[in-house]
């Protein structure tokens, strides 16, 4: 059961992602996150995560999430827009989804901004 929008929760973790910081993320994660990437590799648990995240903010310090388009589906939102990895990847489009559970982050999952992928989630 949500207590919040779960629009809220999923733009709240996306933005302790673009502040590249580590706590409020895993806060905001249920104990038993999954993350799944655009190639379909998963990683699970929160803590697990943190590290994850952590070598990712190493690695790419300029990243950061910018959505164009919000869609809540009951407990999961769907999420439109560019990552931004440096000053020469400034475009990178994806679709991003989070299925939230009591208010915490369950599943996150980015997929490639693909006709498919906008027909399989309904954004057309």
């Amino acid at each position: 059961m949500n207590l919040r929008d779960p629009k809220l929760t999923a733009l709240r973790f996306n933005e302790f992602i673009t502040r590249h910081d580590l706590h409020s993320p895993c806060k905001s994660m249920s104990g038993d996150h999954v993350f799944v990437d655009r190639d379909g590799k998963s990683k699970q648990s929160r803590e697990r995560i943190a590290s994850v995240w952590g070598e990712f903010f190493g690695k790419f310090p300029d990243y950061r999430n910018k959505f164009a388009r919000v869609e809540s589906r009951k407990e999961t939102v769907v999420t439109v827009g560019n990552a931004y990895w440096n000053e020469k990847n400034t475009h990178d489009p994806a679709i991003w989804t989070a299925r939230i559970e009591n208010d915490l982050v369950a599943e996150r999952r980015t997929n490639y901004d693909t006709d498919e992928n906008r027909d399989r989630f309904g954004l057309k």
